[in-house]
């Protein structure tokens, strides 16, 4: 790659997305056709999927193929793993998480969209909205994924009916839009004829907006994390005690959120002590500020007892401490999640002990309704959770940080993830009913 080639991508946005649907709508597919017609795909890489299409029987390539690696994978014809591909146009840069779509899987979309900016949402045209399509739109929801794309795969074996479009597209904004949303945009595809992916179709030429590919390259990308409450968890503690830095003491760990400056009084918690930042080490050289994502190392005034799983804040922006957590979940594992659980609570570099006291309710995708006190959640369900830990953690609200806000909940005899959480309320409020003129979707 040239110099040249290498600065205009540095100075290009970074979008993370997802994809996610059905069982065979067609997911692997777009990103297939989203990698090929964008010329993300290395010659090599492309003779790997036509030779294996080729042995098939396939008279083209078979673009699913590009993103489904796992053996079982291609034997089955689905996706099961999340397939991370990374690609970039002169416009923009990607981190693209392709996600199960069969129901046993719902979980992994969890771990793909939990650190997405935008979800595409794949329908079959043929069969519209279905129970998978609630559930990973309620999943974006609960993730405050501010971007959702309806992309109504297939529309070729429909006739590139535009009525058909719209009667899916304005049945999923409305549902979006009654978990709270923010964005909706509905567009007509076939990934496998190349529909409107990265060139515009010809045979849909009452569709005036994006292709898939446009779309993703000018979505802006507002939410800064820059400009969040500042958020500092301590990973590590530096002391070389050596000649060179006898009296060294650093705290090193990657910044969730917002900015740090020298000079800024911060605290430490949870045990609540206040003291100054003395400096602040980026690869080794001393800086006067840092921020999101940097992984840093900072130094502070005075001598206080600071060790891994420690949260540095801002003095005048510090959350407070509790030991009694309510959070709607997501939960993950096969074992089901029961009143009375002890568990380990991970948030940020902090793992704690704790007990599920109560399972106020369970989420009925099909209506939005709730189910009260079911006493247990099984793979894939959503629900609401109140725990108490053992020692009080400094947490967010999920809605005013999805760094801080979230936490993982652990089996403490094997290490396995149970269950994923987010801190506060549930859903985002609704938007404002749209003006009846309004079709009520998006091109």
């Amino acid at each position: 790659m040239s110099t040249t080639t290498t600065e205009a991508l540095s100075a290009t946005t970074l979008l993370r997305f997802a994809t996610a649907g059905s069982v065979d709508d067609g997911k692997s597919t777009l990103v297939g056709r989203l990698l090929h017609d964008s010329k993300s795909v290395l010659a090599d890489q492309l003779e790997a999927v036509e030779r294996v299409s080729a042995s098939r029987g396939q008279d083209g390539p078979d673009l699913a193929l590009l993103t489904d690696g796992l053996r079982a994978e291609r034997e089955q014809g689905i996706t099961i793993d999340v397939a991370y591909r990374y690609f970039a146009t002169p416009r923009r840069r990607f981190i693209l998480a392709d996600t199960p779509g069969h129901v046993q899987y719902t979980r992994n979309m969890v771990t793909g969209a939990s650190t997405a900016e935008l979800t595409v949402i794949l329908v079959d045209a043929r069969n519209g909205v279905v129970e998978q399509t609630r559930r990973h739109a309620a999943i974006a929801a609960l993730l405050r994924v501010p971007h959702v794309v309806l992309a109504v795969n297939k529309m070729d074996l429909v006739g590139y009916e535009e009525r058909v479009f719209a009667k899916i597209a304005e049945e999923f904004t409305a549902y979006a839009t009654e978990l709270g949303v923010p964005e909706v945009t509905a567009i007509p595809i076939s990934a496998l004829a190349g529909d409107n992916v990265v060139e515009p179709s010809a045979n849909m030429d009452w569709y005036g907006g994006p292709t898939v590919l446009e779309h993703l390259e000018t979505v802006p990308v507002s939410h800064d994390l820059a400009h969040c409450h500042a958020r500092l968890p301590v990973q590590y503690v530096i002391r070389p005690q050596t000649a060179e830095h006898p009296d060294y003491r650093g705290y090193a760990g990657q910044i969730a959120a917002g900015t740090f400056r020298v000079g800024e009084e911060v605290t430490v918690l949870p045990s609540g002590r206040t003291t100054r930042i003395a400096g602040i080490d980026l690869l080794g050289e001393p800086v006067d500020v840092a921020w999101t994502t940097q992984s840093v190392t900072v130094l502070l005034q005075d001598d206080i007892d600071v060790s891994r799983g420690d949260l540095i804040v801002p003095t005048k922006d510090a959350p407070a401490t509790t030991q009694d957590v309510e959070a709607t979940v997501c939960h993950v594992a096969d074992a089901p999640l029961t009143v009375g659980h002890r568990v380990l609570l991970k948030h940020g570099t902090r793992t704690v002990k704790a007990i599920v006291k109560d399972i106020p309710s369970r989420l009925t995708l099909d209506d939005l309704s709730l189910h009260p006190h079911p006493g247990r959640l099984v793979a894939n369900d959503i629900g609401r959770v109140k725990i108490r830990t053992a020692e009080p953690l400094p947490v967010d609200s999920y809605a005013d940080s999805r760094r801080t806000g979230s936490f993982i909940l652990i089996d403490p005899a094997d290490g396995t993830t149970l269950t994923a959480g987010m801190v506060g309320e549930s859903f985002a409020a609704p938007e404002p009913v749209k003006d009846e003129a309004d079709d009520g979707w998006d091109f």
